[in-house]
């Protein structure tokens, strides 16, 4: 039975594990989304993400195969779990015809580990659901964004006896409005933090482990400013920006 395979390979070719190598080492081509310019709001034609993709398995000698991502409502709609829903279907069903058209065993590169906020394993278990390919698939785990955040700022991610919350930007409000104080927050390109009142402490960073890598620390409300520059100098670097933050509200420290 063909196999697929969903690789996490960190931020890009350096932090690819010897796992990883061998996972591409695998398999016959490279399955990757290509989104354009008008979904992101970038002027440029070419995708800059998928880029990183080419790059990777030009080093490890394996084929990408690119697959126009299919549209998604990114304005806040109504039901935002069944539009989340609605674009996974879409993607399993391009995916699905890829591997249709191509024998072989087959990979998905996702970006840090594919257990952070990342949709490739629920919509490989889609394409399977569906029932027209037969294959069996399993996980290689990446390198991940909170990790490397961690590790460029010394810190750890909970303090002593506490726990730490995931969260994204959409949630955040109301996260902290829950009570939560120590929360690590990934897909927040509105820099949602913003928006909070009282004392916090917050530990940045974006386009980890590349070459656009940029780090701020400090009181939430003294380096905002420079968390925006930063934002706006990765962009500008790399054509694209994928953050994430510790966020710690003071009356906690260890």
């Amino acid at each position: 039975m063909r196999r697929v395979r969903v690789v996490g390979f960190g931020m890009g070719p350096d932090q690819v594990t010897p796992e990883a190598a061998a996972a591409l080492a695998s398999v016959d081509y490279v399955i990757a989304a290509r989104k354009s310019a008008r979904q992101e709001g970038r002027p440029a034609v070419d995708d800059p993400l998928l880029a990183v993709r080419r790059e990777v398995c030009r080093r490890y000698g394996v084929p990408l195969v690119a697959v126009p991502d299919p549209a998604r409502d990114r304005d806040d709609p109504a039901d935002y779990p069944g539009a989340v829903r609605d674009w996974h279907d879409a993607r399993a069903a391009a995916y699905e015809q890829v591997l249709l058209d191509r024998p072989g065993d087959a990979a998905f590169l996702v970006w840090g580990d594919p257990a952070f906020y990342d949709s490739t394993i629920r919509v490989v278990e889609r394409v399977r659901a569906r029932g027209r390919v037969r294959f069996e698939h399993d996980v290689v785990p990446g390198v991940s964004a909170p990790q490397l955040l961690a590790a460029r700022h010394r810190v750890v991610l909970h303090e002593v006896g506490r726990p730490v919350l995931f969260t994204t930007g959409r949630r955040l409000a109301g996260e902290v409005a829950a009570g939560h104080d120590n929360l690590v927050v990934m897909l927040d390109g509105g820099l949602a933090c913003g928006g909070l009142g009282g004392e916090w402490d917050v530990w940045w960073g974006a386009n980890l482990g590349t070459p656009t890598e940029e780090l701020v620390a400090g009181a939430l409300a003294d380096v905002l400013p420079a968390i925006r520059a930063a934002r706006e100098r990765a962009t500008a670097g790399a054509g694209w920006v994928m953050d994430t933050y510790l966020l710690r509200r003071r009356i906690h420290q260890s």
